[in-house]
């Protein structure tokens, strides 16, 4: 495997994942692997969500983020949908590994706020199996020019 940035075409197999991921990783004296796994709520009515995502800002983002976890001796991890996923289904799973707990547990907060933030993922609403734009929980991204 040796991918750090996984994207994926429908729901994530969080468990092949996680495995992959911990079998990858466990022999390399990193003595914490956190992860955090997203799975879509059912709420609002939606019968899942769907995702576009684009790459080369992506790519650029978990570039720099690799940077800096390498400065504290750490890696990072994650994997993302691309198109739909439906409720209960795993969207997106991030993970951290170090050989320190608390740069790991610390580490793994900062990573999924800031991709909250910044990564450039827009989400839509599938309803009755159309996707709707979910302008009301997408964030603007600074210089963009695809948001408002």
């Amino acid at each position: 495997m040796n991918e750090k940035l996984i994207l994926c075409d429908g729901p994530l197999d969080v468990n092949e994942i996680n495995s992959k991921w911990y079998d990858e990783f466990k022999n390399s004296n990193y003595g914490a692997i956190i992860t955090f796994v997203g799975v879509v709520r059912d709420e609002n009515s939606i019968d899942g969500l769907s995702f576009d995502i684009y790459e080369p800002i992506l790519k650029s983002w978990f570039e720099a983020w690799q940077n800096k976890a390498k400065q504290k001796n750490a890696i990072v991890l994650m994997a993302h949908s691309k198109g739909d996923v439906l409720n209960h289904e795993s969207s997106y799973i991030a993970a951290v590994c170090s050989p320190k707990r608390r740069v790991a547990l610390e580490m793994i907060d900062e990573f999924v706020e800031d991709f909250k933030a910044q990564a450039p993922i827009w989400k839509y609403d599938i309803i009755k199996g159309k996707r709707v734009y979910a302008e009301d929980r997408s964030t603007i991204i600074n210089g963009a020019g695809i948001l408002k």
